[in-house]
């Protein structure tokens, strides 16, 4: 845990201002795609600094003072979106107030603290000369919808990017590895029919066999950090909702959460093989919805993850994916705050956790500049 007794005046009132800057985020709604508001209020504290701004749509980002087009880029960023309220909130969720050391709202956790608690940081290191890197601060759209118009348009626009920081509520920890996310829509093809006279052939009769295999199937290598490849038949349905007529298509929906030991490409090669071999006679189609969330790791003897493991910093595979998973760069998700409380009712944060994540973040970052 960080020293807070012991912290510099500049470091104090960056939290200060973290958090007020984190109360009012948490006022403005910003589910995907409608985060305009959070991104003017994000622009304007940046802009009362006297900080030239950079706007893509729902994207904002900033470069420090001295930037060095010689320098390899340092990438800050967390998302400012958020998901809509569940039904169990017992507060309002767009009035944050603080109770026994917690900020509550919506977004406080995931991923308003990580998106403050950076651009603290990136304030802090701003206009401070000879740095060894580059800094870009990135608070981008659309992260949790994995949409394309968030921090997806925006890396194409950044300069000389070399690696980053994806704030997420890991509670400070270096999540050094993530699943990725490939979704496939798997439609076995019948013949309608009348169920009582015994006519048409079965669609869902089809996909037995199919699920029994998703059921069954083991990729055989094993990730230390991600595990196995996990596969999980989510959603099944038929072209019909008449109890009297044979389905003439059955489609089921397949989550699978990929370790970074396999490629999209393998894992749908060894799907499509399987079923075709199971499935010799019979009309079946495998169709992934997209292949842009895949698998990603940074090394252990990556720089910044050294410079953490310095600080004493653990680190993990995540299960869970983020932004992370489209940056052409290795970069190490970490941030304040804890996973298991995002998209849950009564979402919070801890004020120490914002604290904290600022002054280690900065730590993190000294460290990187000396190794």
């Amino acid at each position: 845990m960080s020293d807070l007794q012991n912290i510099s005046p500049i470091i104090s009132q960056l939290q200060n201002e973290a958090i007020d800057l984190l109360k009012t985020l948490i006022t403005i709604p910003s589910f995907s795609k409608e985060e305009d508001q959070t991104a003017a209020s994000i622009k304007n504290y940046l802009l009362q600094k006297n900080i030239q701004v950079h706007q893509d749509k729902n994207n904002i980002w900033a470069y420090n003072l001295h930037f060095n087009e010689a320098l390899p880029t340092l990438l800050l960023n967390s998302h400012h979106d958020t998901v809509k309220p569940n039904q169990g909130y017992t507060f309002e969720p767009f009035s944050p107030f603080e109770h026994q050391g917690k900020i509550y709202g919506l977004g406080s956790n995931d991923a308003g603290a990580s998106v403050v608690s950076l651009l603290a940081t990136f304030l802090y290191f701003y206009d401070q000369a000879s740095l060894p890197y580059n800094m870009v601060y990135v608070a981008s759209a659309e992260e949790e919808i994995s949409g394309q118009h968030g921090i997806e348009m925006v890396l194409p626009q950044l300069k000389n990017v070399a690696f980053g920081i994806v704030g997420e509520p890991t509670q400070m920890e270096m999540a050094i590895a993530e699943r990725g996310l490939l979704v496939l829509d798997i439609v076995t093809t019948g013949k309608a029919g009348h169920a009582a006279r015994n006519e048409g052939d079965n669609a869902i009769t089809k996909m037995l066999p199919v699920l029994q295999w998703f059921n069954e199937y083991q990729f055989s290598k094993v990730s230390d950090l991600l595990g196995p490849v996990k596969m999980t038949v989510s959603v099944i349905e038929t072209d019909n909702k008449h109890h009297n007529v044979v389905p003439a298509s059955c489609k089921i929906v397949v989550d699978i959460r990929v370790n970074e030991l396999y490629s999209f490409q393998e894992i749908l090669e060894t799907i499509q093989q399987n079923i075709q071999a199971i499935q010799q006679n019979i009309q079946v189609t495998v169709t992934p919805r997209s292949t842009r969330l895949k698998s990603s790791s940074i090394a252990l003897d990556h720089p910044i993850v050294k410079a953490g493991i310095a600080l004493g910093k653990g680190y993990y595979g995540s299960p869970t994916s983020s932004d992370k998973a489209l940056m052409p760069f290795p970069a190490l998700k970490m941030g304040p705050g804890d996973s298991a409380r995002s998209h849950t009712a009564d979402e919070y944060v801890y004020i120490n956790e914002i604290k904290e994540g600022i002054v280690t973040y900065i730590q993190l970052l000294e460290k990187l500049f000396i190794i």
